[in-house]
């Protein structure tokens, strides 16, 4: 893809301002990301500072509870709490080494803004993070720790004050300072290079996916199954499988149901249609549309463009979890297994419960992508477990 299109989804549609800086930081990548010290030094700090490798874990429990092997990629377990850890290290390894001294990111549940401000501190890089009004009020445990890591957190009030009103907020503060910034982009999308040069530095969680299941059942899963929001942590399990044949399923946020007006689902929604958002081609939701789901990573109205290839070329399919569905997972899995899982996670334990249902798979692998901390307010206002 080093067109940096996907099928004719993706690509660089960006005023001209951008298009060069968007070109040096293609070639920086091109260059020093694929050097062997480059290398050496990202999978030194995967492995010390975030704590690689994440382990894979039989959900025995649950799989006695539905009749399928379910297991379970343990990303919440990173330093930080998500997977959002793996790019931010290789993006401001990357900044670094090009001579920048700022970051800035979107972040909408706050893991990636908190994993940003993390490597921010690590590498002694200013760090100003964008973040929507309503998501700062509904996860203000995350906030609080960007700030105590020395970073600037930025409430965008405009628009609906959530996550893509966080991206148009870092993509203006990018575009006014280019010659220091970097903008580390927290998902597979935007412009090119960002799907691919992000994607690149998940797919650690699939190699590493790939080589324990192998290790632990002498095979490969039938299913590979991750929520999607932008899509980060489901490119970065499905990427090791994808010339396997192993099915895919992506979980999005159904919010009050896929046919409903108040969703995240441009995939897996008849409403979704193709346009150009945020400086790519790819899968969007309709105007008619309100953007909703309970978990605030997924609270997006496009998703990265090689998902909406997957899709478009049936690679994958994409299904619509509903909160009430999330809320039951999320509940399910800290009942069973005594894991409590992010509400975006959630969405594809709900979907791998679904799958194991149907009784069409034997071996289910789910990416973990993150834990709950984060949303126990949300989920006490939901739950009485008195």
């Amino acid at each position: 893809m080093t067109d940096g299109t996907f099928d004719g989804y993706g690509g660089r549609h960006v005023p001209d301002p951008l298009q060069e800086p968007l070109e040096e930081l293609a070639a920086a990548y091109d260059d020093v990301a694929k050097s062997d010290a480059f290398r050496t030094e990202l999978r030194d700090l995967l492995e010390e500072f975030a704590g690689r490798p994440s382990p894979l874990y039989y959900a025995r429990n649950l799989s006695d509870r539905y009749g399928a092997e379910i297991y379970l990629k343990r990303e919440d377990l990173l330093h930080g709490g998500a997977h959002k850890i793996n790019n931010a290290l290789g993006q401001a390894l990357l900044a670094k080494r090009s001579g920048r001294d700022r970051l800035i990111a979107e972040t909408g549940a706050g893991q990636h803004g908190t994993a940003t401000a993390m490597v921010g501190a690590l590498l002694d890089l200013e760090t100003e993070i964008y973040m929507g009004k309503k998501d700062v009020e509904r996860q203000e445990m995350n906030v609080f720790r960007m700030r105590l890591m020395g970073a600037e957190v930025n409430e965008v009030t405009r628009g609906d004050q959530g996550l893509a009103d966080a991206v148009d907020a870092a993509l203006e503060d990018f575009a006014e300072n280019v010659a220091d910034t970097h903008y580390l982009v927290g998902s597979v999308v935007g412009p090119d290079p960002f799907p691919r040069m992000v994607r690149d530095f998940q797919s650690v969680i699939g190699r590493e996916a790939r080589e324990q299941i192998q290790e632990r059942t002498g095979g490969l899963p039938d299913a590979a199954v991750a929520c999607v929001g932008g899509g980060s942590n489901a490119i970065g399990l499905f990427h090791a499988f994808r010339d396997d044949p192993v099915d895919f399923y992506g979980a999005e946020g159904g919010g009050e149901g896929s046919d409903s007006t108040k969703h995240a689902a441009p995939l897996a929604s008849e409403t979704g249609t193709d346009d150009v958002l945020h400086g790519m081609k790819t899968r969007v939701i309709g105007d008619d549309t309100e953007v909703h789901s309970v978990s605030a990573g997924l609270d997006y109205p496009g998703v990265g463009p090689e998902h909406a290839m997957y899709r478009a070329v049936g690679r994958c399919e994409y299904t619509g979890i509903t909160d009430e569905e999330a809320l039951a997972a999320f509940r399910e899995l800290s009942e069973t297994e005594g894991i409590v899982p992010a509400l975006e996670s959630s969405h594809a334990v709900a979907r791998a419960i679904q799958l194991a249902e149907a009784g069409e798979h034997e071996t289910i692998l789910v990416n973990l992508s993150g834990r709950g901390d984060k949303d126990m307010e949300t989920a006490a206002s939901k739950f009485d477990l008195s």
